[in-house]
């Protein structure tokens, strides 16, 4: 069975860094500031993406829950705003696609023309959903990328002239500050075309216990999706990072409205990465901050669409209304 994917290679693109050279750059940049960084983009390595298969699967992480019920509510709906042009359906980050058969499903049914383009940096993610999207839907015109989002999305448009449903589903956008969300979404705007449309997932603000119990698992499972990143700079960047030294702490800040989370240094210690080489050295209960996730209000979604080029075509909420995927569209005039 061939796959249904293509891995962009540095001659698909003018500029394109080496993916284990971006990596370190960022280890080192980030373990040398104060305080100590890692960016949770990291964290999707295959054996992350599939710890994070099963958080989504955990009884305290109610996003995905609430996220599949609004689109096994609505997904007709949805459908109905892409006034029947063939198009390219974009997913950002390929995950398991359970969320995303619902969509393909009912349009599938519907007789609509599309394309499946799901966008990952994870080979192993793409490879397993490709098998599973097969078995599943035979007929399904798929293309995925295996790249960053920009890399992929700017070679896309260089390649087809479609319309494109871009899927931003989960609460990814919250990992982003709100100045890198208005970044982010501009960039966005800057690879799409008038009258495109983007479904992206926000996390809403809600009772604090329950946001904090969603990233403090009893399993456990979130914490180790966070130490697996040290243990992929010790696979992939020589690092001699000792798992057990740390701990992971999750906490929400009321100021700036997000979760953060952490890797703390249980000790005094050094840790040396070969492929920088570079020794950090950690004091005890000295922290890695490594995720933002934060959580947003109706008038907070309202103002970045604005901000960044979009109309708000419609919101879809949960019946708790603990979460929201919001319907825009690309405005280049007027």
């Amino acid at each position: 069975m061939s796959a249904r994917y293509r891995i962009l290679q540095p001659g698909d693109l003018d500029g394109l860094l080496n993916p284990s050279q971006a990596f370190g750059l960022e280890v080192l940049h980030g373990l040398s500031e104060h305080p100590k960084r890692l960016s949770s983009k990291f964290f999707y390595d295959d054996e992350g993406s599939r710890i994070f298969q099963q958080i989504m699967g955990l009884e305290e992480y109610y996003p995905t829950r609430c996220e599949y019920e609004i689109l096994e509510n609505n997904r007709g709906d949805i459908g109905e705003h892409l006034r029947g042009e063939a198009f390219n359906l974009v997913e950002l980050g390929a995950g398991d696609g359970l969320k995303t058969n619902l969509l393909i499903s009912r349009f599938l049914e519907k007789g609509m023309q599309f394309a499946y383009v799901p966008i990952d940096i994870s080979a192993g993610a793409m490879n397993d959903l490709s098998e599973s999207l097969i078995k599943k839907f035979p007929n399904l015109t798929m293309a995925g990328i295996v790249a960053e989002y920009f890399e992929a999305l700017k070679w896309l448009s260089s390649i087809t002239d479609k319309p494109s449903l871009i899927l931003f589903l989960g609460s990814n956008l919250g990992n982003f500050s709100s100045s890198q969300a208005r970044t982010f979404l501009r960039s966005l705007w800057n690879t799409l075309k008038e009258g495109d449309l983007v479904l992206i997932g926000f996390d809403l603000k809600k009772n604090i216990d329950v946001m904090l119990e969603a990233y403090n698992d009893r399993k456990g499972v979130t914490a180790a999706f966070n130490l697996n990143l040290l243990r992929r700079i010790n696979r992939e960047l020589g690092g001699n990072f000792s798992l057990d030294t740390f701990r992971f702490f999750a906490t929400y800040n009321v100021f700036s409205g997000a979760i953060e989370s952490y890797l703390v240094s249980k000790e005094e210690q050094d840790v040396y990465i070969e492929a920088v080489g570079q020794s950090f050295h950690f004091k005890a209960w000295e922290p890695i901050h490594t995720e933002y996730s934060y959580k947003y209000l109706i008038s907070d979604i309202e103002r970045l669409a604005a901000k960044t080029g979009f109309i708000i075509e419609k919101q879809y909420f949960d019946q708790k209304g603990y979460f929201v995927d919001s319907l825009w569209r690309v405005r280049k005039t007027g």
